[in-house]
């Protein structure tokens, strides 16, 4: 085999890879092999007939198709190992020549890791994070564990009120007919939950065990069932029973029952240090991401398309498999947005570019700095991945192919190019923010995509 690489603009390159003619034949007798069961030659019995005779008949190149993609595939990782290239796409691969006693010749254009030209790396400027607790956010995770071990306490001695649980019989009709799935028996319902159509849950608030009473309410214009979207309905309702959420006391007894501690003063203490070292970790990813991105701003890197199609489909089979991993796919996923592959991947092929230029500064970070990985960091963080899937270290050993141990050095040598740019960024005091939870800023993110959705909503309505 031989390679020929030519260099293209724009960090492209044309790899041509030529394999002798005798490996030509052996591929094409190899499918001959495999398909003649399957061909029929009068006068033959299946996989009796001659591959000349079926050449005749069918051409020459009925064959070709099949016989070249095995040699593509069993050649082109060779092929890329032998350009002596740092190839970060998947190949466009075109077959240039294919005939008998000639070789075999195809070419495959690629994107080639691009080069670099670094901005300042050190003295960045990222925003100071307070990560102090307040007394109220220990208070609120107080309340959380609290509400988890509330009881449910029968009222008799008032009406219905918001955040009751009533239990109700109901019996709904529109125009005085009775409709589907609009009557129920012993329904248990938490006033105030907005889980039943808009104005029923309010209608029962005031009311007292064993009344009968009438709830009137309009289904919604949207409402799922077609032939009841819009309409005023009238449901009958009675009243059976009444329970409260009683929440326990925050006192010694409790706070052994729910925790390792035997007081609520160290109760406190180890919810503030919780926290704490929660915001301590938020703080940080923050000042990542934001030095991260001031050094791609101040960096010159021109990314190669190809390149970013091929992280975005990586992305794209991350988020098929967290599907998977919630007994959900991909098409599952598509069918309730109504999102189709293409737009889905084209959604991430800007945060695929990001990740590639990320990724790309911090590499050339660990080269200028010559940060070095030693074989007790690998087997270090091999020991992290079997204990984080729950398997030997010999076992996670033996599934870390060579291709993987690069993979991990390279990864060792970002993180130790991130640690070096956080120790040497500054902080700037006067735009001090306060650190959030993930959970925060992910309900914020979701909140101002919900907020950005409606607004285009309205814009294309008007």
């Amino acid at each position: 085999m031989s390679v020929k690489v030519e260099k293209l603009e724009h960090s492209m390159a044309k790899l041509t890879v030529e394999l002798a003619a005798e490996e030509l034949e052996k591929a094409i007798q190899k499918v001959y092999l495999k398909q003649r069961n399957r061909i029929s030659i009068p006068g033959f019995r299946k996989g009796k007939a001659p591959r000349a005779l079926i050449e005749k008949m069918y051409g020459e190149g009925v064959f070709y198709e099949e016989a070249a993609e095995t040699l593509i595939n069993e050649s082109y990782p060779d092929a890329v190992t032998e350009s002596g290239e740092d190839i970060v796409s998947r190949p466009e691969i075109s077959v240039s020549q294919i005939e008998k006693g000639k070789p075999f010749i195809y070419t495959a254009e690629v994107a080639l890791k691009p080069p670099v030209e670094l901005g300042k790396y050190k003295g960045i400027k990222v925003e100071a994070v307070d990560v102090s607790v307040s007394d109220e956010e220990i208070e609120e995770e107080i309340n959380k564990e609290l509400e988890k071990n509330a009881r449910q306490v029968d009222v008799t001695d008032r009406s219905a009120k918001d955040d009751d649980t009533v239990i109700i019989d109901y019996s709904g009709s529109v125009d005085g007919v009775k409709f589907d799935g609009g009557t129920a028996e012993g329904q248990s319902l938490v006033l105030g939950s907005h889980t039943f159509i808009e104005g029923f849950e309010e209608q029962i608030v005031g009311h007292n065990i064993g009344d009968e009473f009438d709830v009137n309410v309009t289904f919604p214009e949207q409402y799922h069932e077609k032939s009841l979207a819009g309409k005023p309905a009238v449901f009958a309702v009675k009243l059976h029973g009444i329970t409260m959420k009683q929440l326990p006391e925050l006192d010694d007894d409790f706070v052994s029952d729910v925790s390792e501690f035997e007081t609520v003063d160290e109760y406190k203490a180890d919810i503030r240090q919780t926290i704490e070292d929660r915001k301590k970790v938020a703080a940080r990813n923050k000042k990542e991401d934001e030095a991260v991105k001031a050094l791609v701003e101040d960096s010159n890197i021109e990314i190669p398309q190809p390149m970013i199609d091929t992280e975005a489909d990586e992305m794209v089979r991350n988020y098929e498999n967290r599907f998977r991993s919630q007994g959900l796919t991909l098409e599952q996923y598509m069918q309730y947005t109504g999102v189709t592959i293409d737009k889905l991947r084209d959604d991430m092929k800007q945060q695929a570019k990001l990740n590639i230029e990320s990724r790309l500064v911090l590499e050339a970070v660990a080269e200028k700095e010559n940060i070095e990985i030693t074989d007790e960091d690998i087997e270090e963080e091999i020991k992290t991945m079997a204990d984080n899937y729950g398997m030997p270290v010999d076992s996670m050993k033996s599934l870390v192919t060579d291709n993987e141990r690069k993979a991990i050095t390279t990864d060792l040598k970002v993180r130790r190019a991130v640690d070096l740019i956080i120790e040497n960024s500054k902080e700037d005091k006067s735009k001090k923010v306060k650190a959030e939870d993930d959970d925060v800023i992910e309900k914020k993110k979701v909140a101002k995509k919900s907020k950005s959705a409606s607004k285009k909503d309205k814009e294309a309505e008007e």
